[in-house]
């Protein structure tokens, strides 16, 4: 196999303000995120002592739902009795 030397990519002056709005946007989400959290970690803290843990099942079914939210998986139920499995089989 011939083998080439890699493509040079440009920078544009449109690629780097698309750059820096989308990271101002990020910056924003986390510092809400984190005003958010500073106010209600206390009472999140309270429930992991009350609750025996029942916060932090909820918060990884949460952060899956959240991935698979982000790579556009959508799980779907299995089906669980035969016909379903096997459709309209005739023998």
């Amino acid at each position: 196999m011939l083998r080439r030397k890699p493509t040079r990519l440009e920078l544009k002056i449109d690629d780097t303000e698309e750059f820096e709005s989308v990271k101002k946007e990020l910056e924003a989400r986390k510092r809400q995120r984190e005003e958010a959290g500073s106010g209600a970690g206390a009472s999140v803290i309270g429930v992991d002592m009350i609750g025996g843990g029942a916060s932090a099942s909820s918060t990884a079914a949460s952060r899956t739902e959240l991935i698979n939210e982000r790579i556009g998986y959508k799980p779907h139920p299995k089906p669980a009795t035969l016909p379903t499995l096997f459709g309209s089989l005739q023998f």
